[in-house]
């Protein structure tokens, strides 16, 4: 995989057959992930990424593949790991949309909507009533300007602010992440002789 930044589903399935040692890691959030993801992945949200980069490029080795709803926040996940010096990693094409299309097995739990949904449903919400409102105070309608320019900057960026934001929320971060028990599973031990 050395030199790969991005694996198909079928690809990726037959490397995880070959070498059980290659860490899944999914960057999304915990609710996310609690929803459904692929079996013995671990679980470690982007922001925990940005946060902890230093540890868990001291503490992974081996190979990697992250994960996210699309490829997005895994590629961002992938372009902080390597410029902190981590090399063998690459990032699921199409994240776990490709993986379900493509029947790959799926670990499911209780049913939460993902963040690009909740982006969705957000901007929208917004848009919406800025309108509505804008037939009493037309001023509101500047709202739906500012939301449909971040959506803008958003995608050609492939960053969301929005989606920062809610991340942070509790509804996403309900069942949480135990970094100290991730990365002790980023860890290697060496392979005895």
């Amino acid at each position: 995989m050395n030199g790969t930044t991005h694996i198909g589903v079928e690809a990726m399935r037959s490397l995880v057959a070959a070498n059980p040692d290659v860490l899944v890691v999914d960057v999304r959030t915990p609710a996310e992930f609690g929803t459904a993801h692929i079996p013995g992945a671990l679980n470690l949200p982007l922001e925990q990424v940005d946060a902890h980069l230093r540890r868990i490029v001291a503490d992974a080795g081996g190979s990697m593949v992250l994960i996210c709803q699309s490829g997005g926040r895994a590629a961002r996940a992938r372009e902080a790991l390597e410029g902190a010096g981590l090399t063998d990693v690459a990032v699921l094409d199409g994240g776990m949309n490709a993986w379900m299309a493509a029947g790959a097995p799926v670990t499911r739990g209780k049913q939460r909507w993902s963040l690009e949904r909740q982006v969705r449903l957000t901007a929208g919400g917004i848009v919406l009533a800025s309108v509505v409102a804008g037939a009493w105070v037309p001023a509101a309608t500047v709202v739906a300007g500012l939301v449909g320019a971040g959506l803008t900057v958003a995608a050609l960026t492939d960053t969301c602010a929005m989606g920062m934001l809610l991340a942070r929320l509790p509804y996403n971060r309900r069942g949480g992440t135990d970094l100290d028990a991730v990365i002790a599973r980023l860890r290697r031990n060496p392979v005895e002789s």
